[in-house]
């Protein structure tokens, strides 16, 4: 009998490796995380359709953002090819209804251990926030897909954390640039999210989205040089 509960549990956790595995993967190769947060349904849709243009393939779409439930839907049914989740998950009411609406990960700014418990029985990479060395051990031991570092200080800050903590793979997110984001590539970052500074103000309210979108390739191809991949685009069905 014990033998039986051994196996159970050995095939239990090559099962969560493989799954979060594959994440890893994804987010060594994309290296990017487009952050939505729009004021409704529209717009969001709007930056969402720029960011893959521009050759975004990882979108996260903040929880807080105005319709973020059709918003998911209508991103995975528009852009299969693409990985849609969302972020701003501060309850387990969200995190089920983005998982229903087909959410395929999920972004927390805290660690919360109940949610982390629900996005692994849904199989569903689920990466919560942290900010010291405690706070960035404790989200990893508790079976989290990453860390989410937030926010970000700096890239010497990023490099200091990673010097006893290099073995946990790190997202720095709230104040990643489009100047600093290969920076913190190259200081051990496994992809970056990066929301208001791809959409600045000013473009969006002039509707300047073929500048937007110019900017998602240049800061792409930058950051792919570090591991000399080329830039991947959805396909929209």
């Amino acid at each position: 009998m014990i033998f039986f509960e051994i196996r159970k549990f050995a095939l239990f956790f090559a099962e969560f490796v493989m799954e979060d595995q594959a994440w890893l993967n994804l987010l060594e190769k994309e290296r990017s995380i487009s952050i939505i947060r729009a004021p409704n349904f529209q717009m969001g849709l709007q930056m969402a359709k720029t960011a893959i243009s521009g050759g975004m393939r990882l979108i996260e779409i903040s929880w807080n953002t105005d319709a973020s439930t059709e918003l998911v839907s209508q991103l995975r049914s528009m852009f299969p090819d693409c990985t849609i989740g969302v972020g701003t998950i501060l309850a387990a009411s969200d995190l089920k209804n983005a998982i229903a609406a087909g959410a395929q990960f999920a972004f927390m700014p805290h660690t919360d251990f109940d949610l982390i418990a629900i996005a692994k029985r849904q199989e569903i990479p689920i990466i919560p926030g942290a900010f010291t060395p405690t706070e960035i051990m404790t989200a990893w031991n508790a079976k989290a897909s990453c860390v989410k570092v937030f926010p970000i200080p700096s890239v010497s800050y990023l490099k200091a954390v990673r010097a006893p903590l290099g073995h946990i793979p790190m997202i720095p997110t709230g104040g990643v640039t489009i100047e600093n984001a290969k920076s913190l590539i190259q200081a051990g970052a496994i992809a970056v999210g990066i929301g208001g500074n791809l959409f600045p103000k000013i473009a969006i309210e002039t509707g300047k989205w073929e500048t937007i979108q110019q900017q998602i390739k240049l800061l792409l191809k930058d950051l792919q040089s570090e591991n000399d991949l080329g830039i991947n685009s959805c396909n929209e069905s």
